[in-house]
């Protein structure tokens, strides 16, 4: 198995959505923001390559969208989807399978393009997409909260082109590879455990935005189920504490990796370093 970081660019989102109820002079301590209240956010994706797979997780936002719809979220920075599919050496067509942690705009938004005849296809056309049920139904028939987010230009192609696998479970998707669910933040988000040579690492998705939001206190305006969040995170660190998990965050722009310990305030990164160093520590 061969692991790579898949950056595809950064958006700006308001901290006060970013952490609910958390005051701004306690939230901006661990993640500042600018004069218009805004934190830069990163969209950072995860591909893994076994031996017959070549396996993406998420897809960031993609560039699809209109300009009115961009200036909502000012991207920025240099990396792209398919900038960093390249520098890694690979192509759209190389994708086997593309797990999506959940349907929102900026975690689906480039597994689906506009071809040269106008129409939305699968930006990966031989690959498999792996999405939960529940999520599929809910971002098909969404709540008002929810509804901005879930974007039908970005998924529908998916089931068109008969790419779609529905996952009903947790459990193992592929060898070395299992899927979890987690409801806090959006109904049936997956969130993928990969065992790398007797290591778990855990795509935080939206579960763990940033290490900001490793304390209980911390949780997004956006999560639909704030409650639920509180024992996702339980549930989450119950297992990542004992087993010494490795978080990889999709969004952190300053923290790709971590690791967990319990203090006296409760569950924090004990130590923070990027999926290369890591890589390295493991194969040494």
């Amino acid at each position: 198995m061969k692991l790579y970081k898949i950056e595809t660019g950064n958006l700006k989102l308001d901290g006060g959505a970013m952490f609910g109820v958390v005051p701004k002079v306690i939230w901006q301590k661990l993640y500042p923001a600018d004069e218009n209240n805004l934190g830069n956010w990163a969209m950072r994706c995860l591909l893994v390559e076994t031996d017959n797979r070549k396996i993406l997780i998420d897809t960031g936002m993609g560039n699809k969208q209109s300009d009115k719809f961009f200036k909502h979220y000012y991207p920025n920075g240099d990396d792209t989807l398919e900038k960093s599919l390249t520098k890694n050496r690979f192509t759209f067509n190389d994708i086997t399978d593309v797990i999506i942690t959940h349907l929102h705009f900026d975690h689906i938004g480039g597994a689906v393009k506009i071809d040269e005849n106008g129409k939305y296809v699968p930006a990966f056309p031989n690959a498999t997409y792996h999405i939960s049920k529940a999520q599929w139904d809910l971002a098909n028939n969404p709540n008002r909260r929810e509804k901005a987010s879930f974007l039908p230009e970005n998924f529908m192609a998916i089931k068109e082109f008969n790419q779609l696998n529905l996952i009903e479970e947790e459990g193992e998707l592929f060898e070395n590879i299992d899927l979890k669910m987690f409801n806090g933040h959006t109904k049936g988000q997956i969130i993928p455990y990969i065992n790398y040579k007797g290591t778990t690492i855990a795509y935080c998705g939206d579960l763990f935005p940033a290490t900001a939001h490793l304390p209980m206190p911390f949780i997004m305006g956006y999560d639909t189920q704030p409650l639920i969040t509180l024992e996702d995170k339980t549930k989450f660190f119950n297992d990542a504490v004992a087993d010494n998990f490795v978080l990889f965050f999709e969004h952190d722009i300053y923290n790709e990796c971590c690791t967990l310990h319990e203090t006296p305030k409760g569950v924090r990164e004990k130590e923070t370093f990027s999926l290369e160093e890591l890589i390295s520590r493991i194969d040494k």
